[in-house]
């Protein structure tokens, strides 16, 4: 562990520490450190911004009330993702229970900006986000933690409570359905690219 991370986890753990005394400005302090980071997390897992926001208050709401039950055997930022993975997997539990609304009654309460693409978004962060969705939690919790907020398959353990050895194999099939998926949609967008010149031609 480098200097740098041993510090920020030292610091960190003072800051709980004088939360567990009831200072909220060390508690503004950690919500500062984390909120971007937790609200693109849930962000990525739900895929839906706004309930990201929510989900993420809830996360600090959790971290400032529960602050006692801290143990600083691990990292704090693996405690405060844990909260996070834990309310996501919640909240999309409950989801999947009102999904059986039909798709139609859906679209028709939505506005027409949700189904404008982003002007900046590349066709492959499209791909990407897509097949993220439709990546079930059990593998799109673990594969987020390990490539994109960049923690060990250790600490994707420990956060997520599960045996080394279902992370590293969940972690696995996740990029290979990944993978696949990306290649089907580019290789979807190759053959309209190339209907396209034939119309042209």
């Amino acid at each position: 562990m480098s200097k740098s991370l041993k510090k920020m986890r030292m610091d960190e753990q003072e800051l709980v520490r004088q939360i567990q005394d009831g200072d909220e400005m060390a508690f503004a302090e950690i919500v500062k450190i984390y909120k971007n980071k937790i609200v693109n997390f849930l962000w990525k897992i739900t895929g839906d911004y706004q309930k990201a926001v929510e989900l993420s208050q809830e996360t600090f709401m959790r971290v400032y009330f529960k602050a006692n039950k801290y143990k600083p055997v691990a990292p704090f930022s693996s405690w405060v993702y844990t909260i996070a993975s834990n309310l996501a997997k919640t909240e999309m539990k409950r989801s999947r229970k009102f999904a059986a609304v039909p798709l139609d009654d859906v679209q028709n309460h939505l506005p027409m900006e949700a189904y404008a693409s982003n002007p900046t978004d590349s066709g492959l962060l499209t791909n990407l986000r897509e097949a993220l969705n439709s990546l079930h939690p059990r593998y799109r919790i673990p594969v987020i933690l390990k490539d994109v907020e960049g923690f060990s398959q250790e600490e994707i353990a420990q956060i997520l409570k599960s045996p080394l050895g279902t992370i590293k194999a969940r972690i696995s099939r996740g990029r290979d359905y990944l993978k696949k998926e990306l290649e089907k949609a580019s290789s979807k967008e190759n053959s309209f690219a190339i209907n396209e010149e034939y119309q042209d031609g």
